[in-house]
């Protein structure tokens, strides 16, 4: 016969509860350890780009992409001086000409008939300057003439005049003979003097007419030389030594008054042109020292003009070259152009980070001396260049920092660096 125990089973809940407790207690103490734990440094894949933080001088430059373009004074534009048609292209762009040598042939037929009527009216202009020196000399002899008869009239009254004085003197003749005498002595004395009078005058006229009609003959040749010049100008060429780096026109094509026929550049005489973004080129003055890589060789030079207005987010900048071009330096071709803005002494600085602009504040991570994990730091930064950054404060020299992108990482203030 079984005896009933219910002390056993007060035991057996006891202890069950005990069990209870205990379990409970463990996972609560579990459960407020794990949240008390920090979580875990993440670990950066891969490499990164660091760089030590340095003090001394500090030489801000900017950069920027452009071409080698011909200097303004070293091209020239042919234009057509007449309407003319292309009807011969002799050189092709790339070629290297000289001041004579024929690009094209052009032909225009209004050309011709105008010089033709320029020649003509030269001769004619000069035939009537012979005439009317001719006709001219031919009056003035006439009236030479003429002046030279009254002249003699004049002597011969004048003596008359006289003779008829001491006759009336001696009372030979009345006093009215001796008056009329007298009298036509005078008259003619005055048409003589009117005559030589006349006779400058005409010689002056003479010199005026002339004069007037040799203008007619300058203004011809003028005029012929226009033409002349319009029909040597249908044989276009290149007036300069250089090379041929346009020509826009093919045969029988017809061209207008002005058109730009063809294009020569020296091309030893070439500057750059480079593009400057506008946030960095606020500090670019005149005749700062550059530098001009090609890619095939580095070349000196200076800044020359820089554009006043900002194009697409840049600013044009030109440099003048003053050494010697490298092997294969030629019109529109790509360089990279660097300018010294200016040298700063005792300067703290480091290498230019990949996000971050000059004069701000930044976050950086700064690499701990083991070089396993990199702390994020706050870092004000002052001037920049084009791979350097002024430090202003927040770093000392010999600090190691992490210029890479650390975005993905801007979560965490530690993180872990691969070895």
């Amino acid at each position: 016969m079984d005896i009933s125990r219910p002390d056993l089973k007060q035991q057996k809940l006891r202890r069950l509860i005990a069990v209870s407790v205990s379990v409970a207690v463990v996972l609560a103490a579990g459960v407020f350890f794990i949240l008390r734990l920090k979580p875990a440094v993440p670990t950066v894949d891969g490499p990164v780009w660091t760089d030590t933080v340095k003090q001394g001088a500090f030489l801000r430059q900017v950069r920027g992409p452009g071409t080698l373009v011909p200097r303004e004074d070293r091209i020239r534009l042919i234009p057509a001086e007449t309407e003319a048609t292309v009807i011969r292209i002799r050189v092709l762009p790339g070629a290297h000409v000289s001041p004579d040598t024929v690009v094209m042939d052009l032909v225009d037929p209004e050309v011709q008939q105008q010089l033709l009527d320029a020649q003509l009216q030269l001769k004619a202009a000069q035939a009537d300057l012979q005439n009317t020196r001719a006709r001219l000399q031919s009056d003035l002899m006439t009236q030479r003439a003429g002046a030279a008869t009254v002249s003699a009239d004049q002597k011969q009254a004048a003596l008359q005049s006289e003779t008829d004085k001491s006759l009336y003197d001696l009372g030979v003749i009345s006093g009215l003979s001796y008056s009329a005498s007298k009298g036509k002595a005078d008259e003619l004395q005055q048409r003589n003097e009117i005559e030589h009078q006349r006779y400058d005058l005409n010689s002056k006229a003479i010199a005026t007419q002339v004069a007037v009609q040799q203008t007619r003959i300058d203004q011809a040749l003028a005029v012929l030389a226009l033409r002349q010049r319009q029909q040597a100008a249908l044989s276009v060429r290149a007036g300069i030594d250089g090379v041929l780096v346009d020509l826009p026109h093919q045969v029988g094509e017809h061209v207008a008054i002005g058109t730009t026929l063809a294009k020569v550049v020296q091309p030893d005489q070439l500057k750059a042109t480079l593009k400057i973004p506008e946030t960095q080129a606020r500090d670019i003055q005149l005749g700062q020292p550059a530098e001009i890589d090609t890619h095939n060789g580095v070349i000196p030079g200076k800044v020359m003009r820089i554009d006043p207005a900002v194009q697409n987010g840049t600013v044009t900048v030109d440099v003048e070259l003053a050494g010697a071009l490298p092997q294969g330096a030629r019109p529109d071709l790509s360089v990279d152009g660097t300018i010294d803005l200016d040298r700063l002494s005792n300067v703290l600085y480091m290498g230019r980070p990949a996000l971050g602009n000059e004069r701000s504040t930044m976050s950086l991570f700064k690499v701990s001396p083991d070089g396993r994990t990199a702390t994020r730091v706050q870092v004000q930064v002052g001037r920049a260049s084009v791979n350097s950054m002024e430090i202003v404060s927040g770093l000392q020299a010999g600090d190691v920092v992490v210029l890479s992108d650390m975005s993905r990482w801007e979560s965490v203030d530690r993180v872990r660096l691969q070895q």
